[in-house]
């Protein structure tokens, strides 16, 4: 199984696929896409792509609208994007980076930087993801925790009880009670407990 990531280059040019494409290819696993409107498609698509270089104008969707549509659907909203653009006033820079653009690479492109962007902007992702991989273990270890915690809570409390009822069943029963109002009351404590 090849685990390169996954690039998608976005041009309605075809020269400018070709010359992203070439210089891609040898270090990740290219997908190209030559509207917006088809980008959205190939972007949902598995494997989701980890980077996407947007060219800014094009006919029908531009990137900016492909970028906005990115960003509202679910499966592709935290896909980091890079304008690839023959735009290049400092205004246009701005913009592309207001709107979301992890970066913005002006054409004609000069392979070294491309790489060199796309690198970091890979590299970042794959920190972005580690990092939510472990924060979604840790959560998860946390509700096993108080689960189990909870469970050696009420093996304790019906321990006693049944320890007080062999010795005096009068006091038995009213353990009995009081261990349900216990269970009770520790119940709402945990869903009441104000952060730390």
């Amino acid at each position: 199984m090849n685990t390169s990531p996954v690039v998608l280059v976005v041009d309605d040019q075809p020269e400018n696929l070709a010359i992203l494409g070439e210089l891609l290819q040898t270090r990740y696993r290219v997908k190209v896409a030559n509207s917006g409107e088809r980008a959205l498609r190939v972007a949902a698509a598995q494997p989701l792509p980890d980077l996407i270089l947007l060219d800014v104008m094009m006919p029908g969707l531009d990137g900016y609208q492909v970028l906005a549509q990115l960003r509202a659907n679910p499966l592709t909203h935290h896909i980091p994007v890079i304008f690839v653009t023959a735009r290049d006033s400092a205004i246009d820079e701005e913009i592309g980076l207001q709107l979301g653009a992890a970066d913005y690479i002006t054409k004609p492109v000069k392979p070294m930087v491309a790489l060199a962007r796309v690198k970091t902007q890979i590299e970042n992702k794959r920190a972005r993801d580690w990092l939510s991989d472990q924060n979604t273990f840790l959560e998860a270890e946390v509700l096993r925790r108080m689960r189990n915690n909870e469970l050696v809570q009420n093996a304790s409390l019906h321990a006693l009880a049944i320890l007080a009822e062999t010795r005096d069943t009068d006091t038995g029963l009213h353990n009995h009670r009081t261990q349900a109002y216990v269970e009770v009351l520790a119940s709402l404590a945990s869903r009441c407990r104000l952060p730390g």
